[in-house]
């Protein structure tokens, strides 16, 4: 496998739900290292797996309605966690469209998988990956 993989950051506030949350119940921010990671069997006939520069606007256009909110807020996250793992399976879906249609330098059915990964700190992170089709 080919893996192409583009990275931004998010600065956010939220708080979650659930005991098992414990201090992170209450209003905190993250700062989030985002890794969209793309995934072909082969490379094109340019030798690549996709085109970096589109793949990382995309990645950049996904993030703009998250960065600097309080995602508390976002009328479609009302009622979720907005926990690592859930905004790495948003994430996936935002840049799955581009992606599946062809918009990142390469048919979109030549692509296999998606792999995004959130890293809270350097301790710590998340992942969703899924195959594309």
């Amino acid at each position: 496998m080919f893996t192409v993989e583009v990275r931004d950051h998010i600065m956010i506030a939220h708080s979650f739900r659930g005991a098992v949350f414990g201090p992170a119940q209450t209003l905190h921010g993250a700062t989030f290292v985002v890794d969209a990671a793309f995934i072909a069997d082969t490379l094109d006939i340019n030798g690549i797996v996709i085109d970096i520069g589109r793949a990382h606007n995309a990645l950049k256009a996904v993030l703009v309605p998250l960065n600097y909110r309080n995602l508390d807020d976002v009328p479609e996250f009302k009622g979720s966690n907005t926990t690592t793992e859930f905004l790495s399976k948003y994430i996936f879906d935002g840049l799955a469209k581009p992606a599946r249609a062809g918009e990142l330098g390469r048919p979109g059915r030549e692509l296999k998988a998606l792999r995004i990964t959130l890293s809270e700190s350097h301790v710590a992170r998340a992942q969703y990956e899924a195959p594309l089709w």
